[in-house]
């Protein structure tokens, strides 16, 4: 697997200052080969930060804050922790009926009560 200094910004930063699926502003926007995105929008006229995750096939999950400093000290931490996540997934997303994708529900169900 590869590591931290795999990530990369994304369209290698034209999404910046885009609007977001949150309804901010685009200003972090990184993805890993893994299929992996992390996402940081923001409107600090409402006080408003989303960081949003992606795992291709298998889960997209936002977080909201109040402050800036919240949200990169978030982005901080999911970015490794996504990393130890994929690694646990079956490749090609989930497929029902396989055990594999029950075991795999599982560890992104303790990842998003990890990071609420």
């Amino acid at each position: 697997m590869s590591d931290e200094q795999s990530w990369r910004p994304v369209e290698e930063g034209r999404t910046l200052g885009l609007g977001g699926a949150e309804g901010g502003t685009i200003v972090r926007d990184e993805e890993h080969p893994a299929g992996l995105r992390l996402t940081l929008e923001e409107e600090p006229s409402r006080s408003f930060y989303a960081v949003t995750c992606g795992v291709a096939g298998w889960l997209v999950h936002s977080r909201f804050f109040g402050s800036e400093a919240e949200a990169h000290a978030a982005w901080d931490e999911m970015k490794p922790a996504l990393l130890e996540l994929v690694v646990q997934l079956p490749a090609g997303g989930a497929k029902p009926l396989e055990p594999a994708t029950r075991e795999a529900g599982a560890k992104l169900g303790a990842f998003v009560a990890r990071f609420p």
